[in-house]
């Protein structure tokens, strides 16, 4: 995990959702029984990640400084596709909060168990706070333990696309970004439920939530 960024509730883009965290209470009526997988505590992934800087370094390997502990925030997100690529830094910046700008503009990353998303269970969906692109049901939802929402499968349309940075490959995940605005979203890992067996982690900040009707 990375380090605390200054802007509450947002931790700094070193930080990556997923590696650990609290886990948070029950909330939101109706929701089906938990299912929940293990993570990895984040002081134990800040030592392994310091661990592979150092190997990183030693084999020239330099992109892997940029983004993990102590690093500055990750480069650029991916560009957005049609009107969503023309927008400016500042134009973004007018579109959102702080802390959804940090998220899904500067790769941050939320402090685990600060979004109320992460115990949200009713019936609805979720989708990116930058564009409204749908990316998820509640029906894919699961409790990671983590403290961040947490998914094991992305809806079908393509709003959820990944990539992999140097990184990423290390780490052994891919960064899930918006295929529609390019925003950062979070990460998602091999170590999640059937049927797919991947999870989602995602910072609760870069989506929001319609219940169903």
């Amino acid at each position: 995990m990375r380090a605390a960024f200054t802007t509450p509730p947002v931790a700094s883009s070193a930080a990556r959702p997923g590696s650990g965290g609290s886990r948070g209470s029950d909330a939101g009526g109706g929701r089906p029984p938990r299912r929940q997988v293990a993570a990895t505590t984040a002081p134990g992934r800040r030592a392994v990640v310091r661990g592979l800087v150092r190997v990183a370094a030693v084999a020239g390997v330099a992109t892997v400084a940029a983004t993990v502990v102590g690093g500055q925030p990750a480069p650029a997100c991916a560009a957005g596709r049609g009107e969503w690529s023309k927008l400016s830094d500042e134009e973004w910046r007018a579109r959102l909060s702080p802390a959804a700008y940090a998220v899904l503009r500067l790769a941050a990353t939320e402090r685990p168990g600060s979004s109320p998303l992460d115990k949200e269970y009713r019936p609805g969906s979720f989708s990116c706070a930058g564009c409204g692109t749908p990316l998820y049901t509640s029906d894919g939802k699961f409790d990671s333990g983590t403290g961040w929402p947490s998914f094991f499968r992305a809806l079908p349309d393509g709003g959820v696309t990944t990539r992999a940075s140097m990184t990423d490959v290390l780490l052994r995940q891919r960064e899930v970004i918006c295929g529609e605005c390019g925003g950062h979203l979070g990460h998602v890992f091999k170590d999640g439920p059937p049927p797919t067996g991947l999870r989602y982690c995602m910072n609760g900040v870069a989506m929001a939530f319609t219940p169903d009707a």
